[in-house]
């Protein structure tokens, strides 16, 4: 049964890290590396802390990069080297699952920058891609511009920059936790629960979220 909003009840949730990079393409298997990120701390669903910082590679950014994000040779010419930044955004994150708008990009250059830094990269990470598809089939599109434009939600900075690209994930995020308690009576949906959700099919998603609700109260 879904619970109307004034009866569902909440309870705090851990902290989650919403991460965006700026690249100079689109896989790092193919020598591609990251020239900024962003994240954003969230805690109880509020935003607690940020990060952002360019960072330089080595590697030259190609001119339709340059054009999509505005992020210049020059630019990454003075900025920290990668290392050092990707060891000041693993202390940043610490132990807080991560989450990210078309995640299995993200997560790609979190694992291969930190593993470049000789850094370990253990967090799970959520997609608000995949939530938005399984919660919003409405929705015109999956982009992260056009379904912060659906839910009315408010655009920060410029877009394809890391850390306005991380707010709006951010604000998306908070918008997906809000309606798993409003629609489904999740009193806290944590990020356990956005991993079970993402992974199962638009149509089973009541069944999932009362499959984790059971679990939860059993334990």
């Amino acid at each position: 049964m879904t619970l109307a909003p004034a009866q569902v009840p909440t309870t705090p949730m851990p902290r989650i890290a919403v991460i965006d990079f700026e690249t100079t393409g689109i896989s790092p298997a193919m020598g591609d590396r990251a020239t900024e990120v962003a994240i954003v701390m969230l805690e109880g669903g509020r935003v607690v802390d940020r990060f952002q910082s360019l960072m330089n590679t080595g590697v030259r950014i190609p001119p339709f990069i340059t054009q999509l994000t505005g992020i210049t040779n020059a630019m990454i010419a003075t900025a920290p080297e990668a290392e050092t930044v990707m060891a000041e955004a693993s202390r940043f994150v610490g132990d807080a699952p991560m989450v990210a708008h078309n995640a299995a990009f993200d997560r790609k250059f979190w694992q291969a920058e930190l593993a470049r830094a000789g850094l370990a990269a253990p967090q799970p990470f959520a997609c608000t891609v995949l939530l938005s598809r399984r919660l919003y089939p409405q929705a015109p599109n999956h982009k992260l511009g056009s379904l912060v434009d659906f839910h009315r939600l408010p655009r920060t900075g410029q877009a394809h920059r890391a850390l306005a690209d991380a707010e709006m994930a951010a604000a998306l995020l908070g918008q997906i936790q809000h309606d798993l308690r409003a629609q489904f009576g999740v009193p806290a949906p944590t990020h356990e629960l956005l991993m079970a959700v993402q992974t199962c099919s638009r149509h089973a998603v009541p069944a999932r979220i009362r499959q984790y609700l059971g679990a939860s109260s059993a334990g």
